[in-house]
């Protein structure tokens, strides 16, 4: 046998596609050939394979051989081609039988020792398998808990290149990997840490309810960071598909928690005022890679020190909040990433950062306006709730006058609201009022006439654009739900208003 072939599955985005490879050998000067668009990293897959074949104990071919890549106008990127590779170039020389190739995929990047060492990106390639009709899969034993996830798939995980070639021959059958038992996630920061800053609580409580976005200024030590960590721990598990979903994104990126293969709570993801618009949003030099937002899917991207991040980078974030996806072309590829996440932005209210607020602030007006600039007002429109926090107050540090609601109080409160707006939006494909369009807010869910007296005011005068009005309407239609109304009354509406504009007035 001189032709052999079988399957990997190279990944666009947080997709997989299906790679046959094709290995050929023929008469002439002995050497590799490697078509199909391949990296640079795919390229030196050549020689790790050779020296892995000869350190398991096997023959590597002394023939011109040439290894396709199909469909070759697909880029081929990283080192998870390198188990497939060398159970082709094995096959063709008839070391193992070229029939128990058929339908098997083969994932896994080979050390020169012959050791099948993990990747990334499983999850999302054993789905293209099972898509496809492939009825088992050959993962490296790291991956195996990962791979296990799906459901149709028979998932055989190896160490080594030479356990492969065991059951490839029929010597030693790789053993079916089960899937496990996920354990529960320990429980995050919890809300009840966070002493006083009513507006503060209440502003998260909503978010987490709606979906809606949120901006939180105020003093060091107010409470902004403290609030935004404790935002994922009131919105609920994430179901199967939508864990699915998020545990894929972060096996692309490399960043699946250890012992925990399935993401099954929302994510945080904080990144630092100096990350670049390829860490925010996603890219790279190398293969596509996603950024923090994507990596926040189903959970919490945190800005912390907005202005402080560079206006260009902040101004990304527009159309992909907008959409809940975000498209990242070159030249020869693009990716797309879903990034359906929920912002938070936090901020001080002046370059002087002054603790004890206003009376000891040393900016002056144009200080404090240029600061406040940073945040370009298109992106400060896609939020919909913005907080100012005082100073915590010495009695409720000292004083304390009850103690504060805990997470799971809250919990319970969000995920009624959540029952409620769910139960309203059926059939229609949305789940949280933050993603009614305009339009069905209009015409379908328009609250009472007498309900909306202050924001048309608020629209007359300017104050308010027309998106704006439609981000009041959904907030007060979440406020509706938290308070267990049919639809959003006067006091609703005032609420949603006062929490979209109290920013802008500041």
């Amino acid at each position: 046998m001189t032709l052999a072939r079988t399957w990997s599955v190279g990944l666009a985005g947080v997709q997989g596609a299906m790679v046959e490879v094709e290995v050929d050998m023929s008469a002439g000067v002995p050497g590799v050939v490697l078509v199909g668009l391949p990296d640079a990293v795919v390229r030196q897959s050549v020689d790790r394979v050779r020296a892995a074949v000869v350190n398991t104990g096997a023959r590597w071919p002394l023939r011109r051989i040439t290894i396709g890549l199909s469909p070759a106008a697909m880029p081929k990127q990283g080192s998870g081609f390198d188990l497939a590779l060398a159970a082709a170039v094995l096959a063709a020389d008839g070391a193992v039988p070229a029939a128990a190739l058929d339908h098997l995929v083969l994932l896994g990047e080979l050390g020169l020792d012959g050791s099948v060492r993990a990747v990334r990106g499983v999850l999302p390639a054993v789905l293209a398998a099972v898509r496809t009709g492939h009825p088992a899969v050959v993962v490296p034993a790291g991956n195996a808990d990962e791979a296990a996830l799906v459901d149709g798939v028979e998932v055989l995980p190896a160490a080594t290149l030479a356990d492969v070639v065991a059951h490839l021959t029929g010597r030693a059958p790789l053993v079916r990997h089960h899937r496990v038992r996920v354990p529960p996630p320990p429980p995050g920061p919890d809300l009840g840490d966070v002493l006083g800053q009513a507006a503060g609580r209440r502003a998260v409580e909503v978010a987490a309810a709606g979906g809606h976005h949120l901006f939180l200024s105020g003093p060091p030590g107010a409470g902004k960071t403290m609030l935004a960590e404790r935002l994922p721990g009131l919105l609920p598990p994430l179901d199967e598909a939508a864990a699915l979903e998020v545990t894929a994104i972060h096996s692309v990126a490399g960043t699946l928690p250890p012992g925990a293969p399935l993401v099954t709570r929302p994510t945080f993801e904080a990144p630092h005022h100096s990350a670049t618009t390829a860490a925010l949003v996603g890219g790279g030099s190398g293969p596509i890679r996603p950024g923090a937002l994507c990596r926040a899917h189903r959970g919490v991207l945190f800005l912390d020190e907005a202005p402080e991040f560079p206006r260009a980078v902040l101004d990304t974030l527009r159309q992909p909040l907008e959409r809940g996806e975000v498209t990242i072309a070159r030249a020869r590829s693009a990716a797309t990433f879903p990034c359906r996440a929920q912002l938070v932005l936090a901020a001080n209210p002046c370059p002087c950062a002054s603790a004890a607020g206003d009376t000891a602030c040393t900016c002056s007006p144009l200080e404090r306006r240029r600061y406040r600039a940073r945040l370009s007002g298109p992106l400060l429109d896609r939020v919909d709730l913005r907080v100012d926090l005082p100073p915590v107050t010495r009695a409720a540090w000292l004083d304390g006058v009850a103690a504060p609601e805990p997470t799971a109080v809250v919990a319970r409160r969000v995920s009624a609201a959540r029952s409620a707006a769910g139960e309203r939006l059926r059939g229609t494909g949305l789940h949280l009022n933050s993603e009614v369009p305009g339009r069905l807010l209009r015409e379908r869910w328009a609250p009472p006439r007498r309900a909306l007296a202050l924001a048309e005011r608020a629209l007359e005068r300017g104050a308010l654009s027309v998106r704006g009005l439609d981000r009041v309407l959904r907030v007060a239609w979440t406020l509706a739900d938290l308070a267990g109304r049919p639809v959003p009354d006067p006091d609703d509406v005032a609420e949603a208003l006062g929490m979209r504009l109290q920013r802008a007035a500041a």
